[in-house]
C-alpha cells in the first residue's frame, strides 16, 4: 500500500490477516502438488470452503480441490476425468495417493515411464532453506512436463524480479540430473548476466560448468553459458557455435528470448537454427508485442504466465507509483523562428519539432536542466540516498544529464560519485556498476544511462526510475520498469516511482499482465512535483496515453554526438515551462475517465482564445447571438480548447461556465460561478409569466444549469432524466406544458437570455 509518503506491505490485501494459505496442500511427490484441501468448522456446510480450495489448487496447478467441514468431504476434479466433478465423500473415504495419482498422470499426459521419472526428479537443494516459491514451482514443473513430452519449443513469461534464472537454474537442474539433457547452453545478452547467473543461481553446477569467452571452444563441460555476441556475428569467422555438433546440445535456454534471438531476420536464430535436435526453452517478461512478436510465433504460446500484477497482489514485487510531467514544448513543440542559429553556429532546421526529436536530434539545454530540477525536488523531499536510474536517449544526453545534476545536488560536489553516468562508452562508469546495485553500497546514489542498464542489472533497492527517453517497444519499456520491481523490506524498499517526461508509461498496455499503479500523479506548472500525503491511492484507473500521442524513433543507444550522418542542433535560448498535462474525472459509474488533450499554458490559451474572439464586445455578440452555445463550445474544441482544458486553466474552473471562463482568462474579467448565475435569475421574476408546471420545468433546467453547465439546459434528451420524469414523457413537458416543440425552445432561450443578461450587465 502507497499513500502519499507513506509505505507499508500488505501481502494479499485480499486477504485479512496476511498472505494466502492453503490449509493443507497433498503432495504425490515432493515438488508435485496433487490437491488442496480447506478445513472449516462444523457449523459450516462441507462445501463451505470449496471456491478457496479451488483458488489454491489453480494457483499450485493441483488437479484435486476440497473441503471439509469435519464431517465428510466435497472433492472437485479439476482434470474432469472422474463424474461427477463435485462428489461428497464419508470421513473414511478420503481418496489414497494410488487413487489420484493415475489421474494426475493422465491429466498433464505423462505415459510414458520415462516421463514420470522426469517428474519425479526433486529440486535441488542446498541445506539453506531456500526453496522454489509457489509460482516458480508450477513454471518448473509446466516446462519440464513439456519437454518430457516431447514439445521441442517452450516459452515461460514472467515479470522481471520474479525470479527467471533461479526458475532456469532448477529446470536445467532437474533435467541434467534426471540424465534426460545432458549438455544444455545457456544464451544472454549482457556480460554482466551472465557473471551473475554463474556467480549466484548456476554456482552449484561448479566445475562442470563453462563461460564461452574469447571465442574459443571447450567440448569437455555440461553446462554453457554464453553471450549471444560471443558465439556469432554476421562475419563467418565469428560464428564459433558451428565448431560444436549440431546435436552438441541437448537444451538450449533463451533468455530475454523477446529481444530477437527468435526473429527470422536475426543472426541470434541462427544458433537456434544449427542446434535443431535441441530443445529451446524461451524465458521473457514480455507477454505480448505490438510490433514484434517473435518469441510467440517461434516459441508458441507460453506455458505459464506470472504478471508483475500478480506478483504485486503476492507480496513478491513492488507496487509502483507514476508520476507523469509534460513541459510545455513536448505538450504544444517547438518551431524555431526563421533563422535560428543554435549554441554551436549551425543554422537550425525550419521545422516542428516534438518530443521524439528532443536530445537526439535538437537539444534544448533548459529542458535538460528543468527534467534533472524536477528529479531532485523529488528525491530532496523523499530521500535523497533513493538509489536512481535515468534513462536518457543517448550517451551524450546522459552525460548532459550527469552535468545538470551535479549542479543541482550538492553532496554531489563533494562526492564525485554521487552522480555516475553509466554508459557503454565510459569505462569509469562501468566501473561503478558493481558498486551501484550493491545493497550495502550507498554511492552511486544516481544513475544516467541509455540503454546499458535496460536488462540485466539486478538494481534491488533502486526505488526512482526517470523517463526522459524516447521508447516505443513494449519488451524494452518493460525491461527498464523491472530495475524497480525487486522488493526488499530490509532495505525500506516497499515501492518505486516511475516519473515519466516522455510518454512512455503509455505503454504500460495490458493492465491485466502490469496492473494498475497504486497512485498516478500529474503535477501542475505551480504544483510540487511530490504527490501530497492525501492523494487518493489505489484503484485510480489504468494508465492512459500521454497527452502528446504516438512517439515514433527509438533505436538502440547512440554514441554521443547524436550518431553517425546525423546532425543535432543545441539550443541554449528558448525557455521551457512545465505544462499541465490532462484532465481526469469519475463518470457516473465511479470509473475514473481520462481524456488526453494537447495541452496549452494559459497564455497560450488567452492567445488563442483573443485571436478567435477579437475584442470582449465581439464575444458578446458572438455568444448571445448564437442560437445554442453548444455551438460556441464546439468551435473552441476545434480550436483545440475544449471546455475541460478552460476549467483546469482557472483556480475552480469546474464552477464556471464557459462564459464566464472565456472572459475570464481571454478578456480578464471577474467570473461569476454558475450557482451565482443562478441565484440572480431567481431574484428576478423571470417566469411569473408561465403555468405552475412550466415553471417547475424552468427552475429544475436552471438546477441543471447550476450543477453542469448551458450545454446540459440545451439538450432535450435532458428532459428524459430524473427528475424531469415526474412532469412526464419529454414529449409530454414540450407539447403538453409548453403547448409545442417552438415554444419549450423559446422558453429555454428566454431562460439562457435570463442567465446572461445578469452575465453582460455584470461584463459591461
Amino acid at each position: 500500500m502507497v499513500r502519499g509518503k507513506l509505505a507499508a506491505r500488505i501481502q494479499n490485501p485480499e486477504v485479512k490477516g496476511g498472505p494466502k494459505r492453503a490449509d493443507f496442500v497433498l503432495y504425490a511427490r515432493s515438488n508435485v502438488p496433487i490437491a488442496v484441501v480447506e478445513a472449516k468448522q462444523a457449523k459450516h456446510s462441507v462445501g463451505h470452503g470449496m471456491q478457496q480450495a479451488l483458488a489454491y489448487a489453480e494457483m499450485l496447478d493441483a488437479p484435486f480441490a476440497i473441503s471439509s467441514n469435519g464431517e465428510g468431504f466435497l472433492i472437485h476434479d479439476r482434470t474432469g476425468l472422474t463424474q461427477p466433478v463435485e462428489r461428497e465423500l464419508q470421513l473414511d473415504a478420503f481418496p489414497t495417493l494410488d487413487e489420484l495419482w493415475p489421474l494426475y498422470q493422465q491429466w498433464k499426459g505423462l505415459a510414458a515411464p520415462a516421463a514420470v521419472k522426469l517428474i519425479e526428479q526433486p529440486f535441488h537443494t542446498d541445506g539453506s532453506g531456500r526453496e522454489p516459491r509457489y509460482y516458480q514451482r508450477v513454471a518448473i514443473n509446466r516446462a519440464i512436463e513439456a519437454v518430457a513430452k516431447g514439445q521441442q519449443r517452450v516459452l515461460l513469461v514472467m515479470a522481471t524480479g520474479t525470479g527467471k534464472t533461479y526458475t532456469a537454474f532448477q529446470i536445467i537442474w532437474r533435467l541434467w540430473k534426471a540424465k534426460a539433457k545432458k549438455r544444455i547452453l545457456f544464451l544472454a545478452d549482457r556480460n554482466i548476466l551472465v557473471d551473475q547467473t554463474m556467480q549466484q543461481d548456476f554456482a552449484p553446477f561448479g566445475e562442470v560448468m563453462h563461460k564461452i569467452t574469447n571465442r574459443e571452444i571447450k567440448k569437455n563441460y555440461e553446462i554453457y553459458l554464453a553471450l549471444y555476441q560471443a558465439v556469432t556475428g554476421k562475419e563467418e569467422w565469428k560464428q564459433i557455435y558451428r565448431q560444436f555438433p549440431a546435436d552438441f546440445f541437448d537444451l538450449i535456454v533463451i533468455d530475454e528470448c523477446h529481444r530477437g534471438s527468435a526473429a527470422e531476420d536475426s543472426a541470434w536464430r541462427e544458433v537456434l537454427d544449427y542446434f535443431t535436435a535441441a530443445a529451446h526453452l524461451g524465458l521473457t517478461a514480455t507477454p505480448k508485442e505490438t510490433k514484434d512478436v517473435s518469441n510467440t510465433n517461434y516459441f508458441g504460446e507460453p506455458v505459464y504466465t506470472y504478471s508483475l500484477k500478480q506478483g504485486i497482489e503476492d507480496g513478491f514485487l513492488a507496487p509502483y507509483k507514476v508520476i507523469r510531467i509534460a513541459t510545455d514544448v513536448d505538450a504544444v513543440g517547438y518551431t524555431p523562428e526563421k533563422g535560428k542559429v543554435d549554441k554551436l553556429g549551425q543554422a537550425v532546421e525550419q521545422r516542428p519539432y516534438n518530443t521524439k526529436d528532443f536530445d537526439r536530434n535538437l537539444v534544448l539545454e533548459k529542458r535538460t536542466k528543468l527534467v534533472a530540477s524536477r528529479v531532485w525536488e523529488y528525491l530532496k523531499a523523499t530521500d535523497p540516498m533513493a538509489k536512481t536510474i535515468v534513462f536518457c536517449d543517448d550517451q551524450d544526453h546522459a552525460e548532459r544529464m550527469r552535468q545538470e545534476l551535479v549542479k543541482l545536488i550538492p553532496a554531489a560536489a563533494s562526492n564525485r560519485r554521487y552522480v555516475m553516468r553509466i554508459t557503454g562508452d565510459d569505462n569509469e562508469g562501468k566501473a561503478q556498476l558493481s558498486y551501484f546495485i550493491d545493497n550495502d553500497e550507498p554511492y552511486p546514489v544516481i544513475a544516467t544511462t541509455s540503454k546499458l542498464l535496460t536488462t540485466g542489472v539486478d538494481a534491488k533497492t533502486c526505488k526512482l526510475i526517470v523517463l526522459d527517453q524516447t521508447i516505443n517497444s513494449i519488451s524494452e519499456f518493460k525491461q527498464i520498469i523491472g530495475r524497480g520491481t525487486r522488493l526488499r523490506e530490509d532495505y525500506q524498499k516497499l515501492y518505486f516511482t516511475i516519473m515519466d517526461f516522455k510518454g512512455a508509461t503509455r505503454l504500460f498496455a495490458d493492465p491485466d499482465f502490469d496492473g494498475d499503479p497504486v497512485v498516478i500523479y500529474e503535477p501542475k506548472p505551480d504544483e510540487p512535483v511530490v504527490p501530497p500525503d492525501d492523494i487518493d491511492p489505489p484503484g485510480i484507473g489504468e494508465p492512459e496515453p500521454p497527452p502528446y500521442g504516438p512517439l515514433p524513433g527509438g533505436g538502440g543507444e547512440t554514441p554521443p554526438g547524436g550518431g553517425e550522418g546525423r546532425v543535432k542542433y543545441v539550443i541554449d535560448d528558448v525557455n521551457v515551462r512545465i505544462a499541465v498535462e490532462r484532465s481526469q474525472y469519475l463518470d457516473v459509474d465511479g470509473k475514473l475517465i481520462t481524456e488526453d488533450y494537447r495541452v496549452l499554458l494559459r497564455d497560450d490559451i488567452k492567445r488563442t482564445l483573443q485571436a478567435e474572439f477579437g475584442t470582449l464586445t465581439d464575444f458578446l455578440r458572438r455568444w448571445n447571438g448564437a442560437e445554442r452555445k453548444q455551438a460556441v463550445l464546439s468551435e473552441l474544441a476545434e480550436h483545440g480548447i475544449p471546455l475541460e482544458i478552460l476549467q483546469q486553466a482557472v483556480v475552480n474552473g469546474k464552477e464556471l461556465d464557459a462564459f464566464d471562463l472565456v472572459a475570464h482568462v481571454a478578456f480578464d474579467q471577474n467570473p461569476l460561478t454558475r450557482r451565482e448565475r443562478a441565484n440572480n435569475v431567481k431574484k428576478r421574476n423571470v417566469f411569473g409569466k408561465y403555468g405552475e408546471q412550466a415553471r417547475a420545468v424552468l427552475e429544475t433546467l436552471l438546477e441543471k444549469f447550476a450543477d453542469h453547465g448551458v450545454q446540459d439546459i440545451e439538450d432535450a434528451k435532458v428532459l428524459e432524466l430524473p427528475p424531469f420524469d415526474q412532469f412526464g414523457s419529454k414529449t409530454q413537458i414540450r407539447r403538453g406544458i409548453f403547448g409545442s416543440i417552438e415554444q419549450y425552445t423559446q422558453a429555454v432561450n428566454e431562460l439562457e437570455n435570463a442567465i446572461y443578461d445578469s452575465a453582460e450587465q455584470k461584463q459591461a
